[in-house]
């Protein structure tokens, strides 16, 4: 059941994309813009037993290209995707009442490739400032990991402690991705800057019955600023 919620799920959303590019009821417009995007992600995993946590900083950026297909009254439709490199993971967050040192940390890095396919839906003007909102399903790889630990470091004490030293199962990951911003459409180009939040459906570490995590999936904020100039208007 939780795998067909998760298909169903993203389904409707690359629905959600594909539709604002493909539908006839408004102002036809034929606007294809592409540029770059670049900024930070504070990521967390939901674990399942719970591991606390602080937010993990990381960057992320990569290339943009969108589609504007019509206007419809007051609302522009279009779609986007972009090819973006970012890291994600998370810090864990350790207890000093419970003897363990201010030094010690643990930190576990991941980066991938990820691939979101957005709906795009903006209003306002079409030279001057928009507020528009994306959303959509979005699929990433594991490029590589690293792990960085201090302090007095005694595994023995840390529960849970089944992730140290543990390397991603999965490298495949998916999930839902959304957020909104503001957009300055000029002649020299259009420059936008935008806040996300991304949702994880799917495990990096294996969740049958006889596996020590039932859930460990990313979750993920990030802010950007994107540039995009138009090729064909």
């Amino acid at each position: 059941m939780k795998n067909r919620i998760r298909i169903i799920v993203s389904a409707v959303l690359l629905a959600a994309v594909i539709l604002p590019a493909s539908a006839q009821i408004g102002e036809q417009r034929h606007n294809l813009s592409v540029g770059i995007n670049g900024g930070a992600n504070y990521s967390t995993v939901s674990f399942n037993p719970t591991i606390k946590q602080n937010g993990l900083i990381g960057i992320t950026g990569g290339l943009t290209a969108r589609y504007i297909s019509e206007k419809y009254f007051a609302m522009i439709c279009g779609a986007q995707i972009e090819l973006n490199f970012s890291q994600r993971g998370w810090d864990e967050k350790f207890d000093l009442t419970k003897g363990f040192s201010p030094e010690d940390s643990y930190v576990r890095t991941m980066n991938y490739v990820e691939i979101p396919f957005l709906a795009h839906l903006a209003f306002g003007k079409d030279r001057g400032l928009q507020f528009f909102v994306n959303l959509g399903p979005q699929l990433g790889f594991l490029l590589s990991e690293s792990e960085k630990s201090k302090g007095t470091w005694e595994t023995k004490n840390r529960l849970p402690n089944e992730q140290y030293g543990k390397w991603a199962e999965n490298k495949f990951d998916y999930g839902i991705v959304g957020g909104g911003g503001l957009e300055l459409r000029t002649k020299a180009g259009n420059f936008l800057i935008e806040g996300r939040y991304y949702f994880g459906l799917g495990d990096f570490y294996n969740s049958t019955k006889k596996d020590y995590f039932s859930r460990s999936a990313h979750t993920t904020i990030s802010a950007r600023i994107t540039y995009l100039f138009d090729i064909i208007k």
